[in-house]
């Protein structure tokens, strides 16, 4: 039986064109748990609700739309026999539930709302036989772990409830019977080995995640009397493998040097790992997100429930058989393309849908379009406030644009004059702000009609043209140079709140890696001077 998690940042770009199946199908497992697919309920389409040869679980946050979030894809074969979501059982209000909830007694209502209302945990229970031919049942907890904002003191004290709250959970379970694995984003490096820059040993090690995790966590060695109930399933295989990473910097390119973290793990009750674990793998190869999967797999064959349970995915009500019929759609229209009064949705004939659709895409009438020229005449009703004492000198300069604007077609002037300046994937030098054009303007159309302004401009006076560009979109300032590598600096601006909030300032653009690889970042910095800002 394989299992795999993989924080995934974000699902939604895998619903197009059917791509999330083959997804599914490229990692290679019976049960993926997903998380931070910031998939909320308004935001859940058909395409990653229901795919082919799976059934699936979500849980969705109740604070705010498209955040956090997680989901479980389980093959047909692997279906399991309950399945819920969050941890609390505050949302689960259907048959099939998992159940075991254990001693809830220290926590709040509100609390408990509070620390499910994320959608950040979908549990499911599968029934497996084991490598000793015996049936009994798995269930898996997929969660994603809060993240403690330096910035929000109060975020660290919700992250240590969840895991109270994700412990208490899984050692219920873990006494009702059968096998428990957790799986997902932790959030948290357990040890030194797991972290590419620890720092001070004494500050790592007093982390409050990390002493969570060293009581949640039985490790060989560790007294089982004083000992977790739970085992990393990677580090039970691989205890010194260094360099081991699930998560990467993607602002600074850090996964380029593999300077990054540990923090996505598969851990599974003692007896499991000692009798059923056959592998534990990373998969940093698998790109798509600023994490990679782990995976687990057991000796153990999923036997698959013959129906899914209530929770899956294709039983919301949007997917359950209330699809609409195309003639809902449509409408019956008089000549003018408008429905009639009081006219009921009705299949039309095809003739008309293209006549509407003809008048939609002309529907922007020639009378009264000009060439550029005209809008940069003074005095013109849309150029503006013409009161200013700067307006005239200003207009008189664009006014002389202008008369050459006819004289060189403006994008290939604009590819030259990207060239000189060194950039790259310069696509829209050549606009021309709304207040000086008019919405209603386009670039090559005269009165006449709409002309192609490739095909009937000839160019002349290039020079002259090319540097009256210029001296419009002078483009942005060449950056400095770090001083170690001698290479192009990239800017950056600061995000975090206080008096240097919203400065820019230049760093070398090398990925961040340890100070020992030639191949990082330096320490170059510069602030951006305020006209580059």
């Amino acid at each position: 039986m394989r299992l795999l998690s993989w924080n995934v940042n974000g699902l939604r770009a895998w619903a197009g064109a059917g791509a999330l199946r083959p997804l599914l199908e490229s990692l290679g497992a019976d049960v993926i748990c997903l998380q931070e697919t910031k998939v909320t309920r308004d935001l859940l389409e058909e395409p990653l609700a229901i795919v082919e040869g799976y059934n699936s679980y979500f849980s969705f946050s109740r604070t705010r739309s498209g955040y956090s979030g997680v989901a479980t894809f389980c093959k047909a074969s692997a279906t399991p026999e309950a399945a819920e979501e969050g941890l609390s059982g505050l949302w689960t209000k259907h048959e099939g539930a998992v159940g075991c909830y254990g001693d809830l007694g220290e926590f709040t209502t509100e609390e408990l709302q509070a620390l499910d209302s994320e959608g950040r945990a979908v549990i499911t229970r599968h029934r497996i036989c084991t490598s000793e031919q015996q049936e009994t049942t798995l269930t898996v907890i997929n969660v994603y772990c809060p993240r403690a904002d330096p910035e929000k003191p109060e975020r660290g004290d919700f992250k240590l409830r969840f895991y109270h709250l994700l412990q208490t959970r899984a050692e219920a379970l873990l006494r009702a019977g059968g096998h428990v694995v957790i799986m997902g984003d932790i959030n948290t490096a357990h040890k030194s080995i797991d972290h590419c820059d620890p720092g001070d040993m004494e500050s790592f090690h007093e982390h409050p995640g990390r002493r969570w995790l060293d009581g949640f966590l039985w490790e060989p060695g560790k007294d089982s009397l004083h000992g977790g109930l739970f085992v990393d399933t990677f580090r039970f295989l691989h205890p010194t493998q260094e360099d081991a990473y699930t998560c990467w910097c993607n602002v600074t390119g850090s996964r380029h040097l593999n300077y990054g973290t540990r923090i996505d793990y598969i851990l599974a009750d003692c007896a499991l790992v000692l009798s059923e674990l056959k592998e534990a793998q990373l998969r940093p190869e698998v790109l798509g997100s600023d994490h990679c999967p782990v995976q687990a797999v057991l000796k153990s064959v999923c036997l698959g429930a013959p129906r899914c349970p209530p929770l899956c995915a294709r039983f919301l009500p949007e997917f359950a058989g209330t699809q609409q019929k195309l003639n809902r759609f449509l409408v019956k229209v008089e000549r003018n393309g408008l429905p009639e009064k009081g006219q009921k949705r009705d299949l039309v004939e095809p003739s008309a849908v293209m006549e509407v659709s003809k008048k939609s895409r002309t529907g922007l009438s020639r009378k009264g379009q000009g060439d550029l020229r005209s809008f940069f005449k003074v005095g013109n009703s849309q150029g503006g406030n013409t009161d200013s004492a700067g307006y005239q000198s200003e207009m008189n300069m664009l006014q002389r644009a202008a008369e050459d604007f006819g004289k060189e077609p403006p994008a290939k002037t604009a590819e030259r004059t990207a060239d000189e300046h060194g950039m790259e994937d310069v696509a829209t030098v050549t606009q021309v702000p709304l207040g000086v054009l008019g919405e209603e303007s386009s670039i090559g159309v005269t009165n006449e009609g709409t002309r192609n302004c490739e095909k009937d401009v000839v160019p002349s006076k290039p020079n002259q043209s090319a540097a009256l560009w210029k001296s419009l979109l002078p483009g942005p300032a060449r950056p400095p140079c770090c001083k170690a590598h001698g290479e192009p600096c990239v800017l950056r601006t600061v995000k975090k709140p206080g008096p240097n909030c919203g400065r820019r300032f230049y760093v070398c653009a090398r990925p961040l890696g340890k100070s020992s690889d030639p191949r990082a970042r330096c320490d170059f910095f510069l602030w951006a001077s305020r006209g580059n800002s």
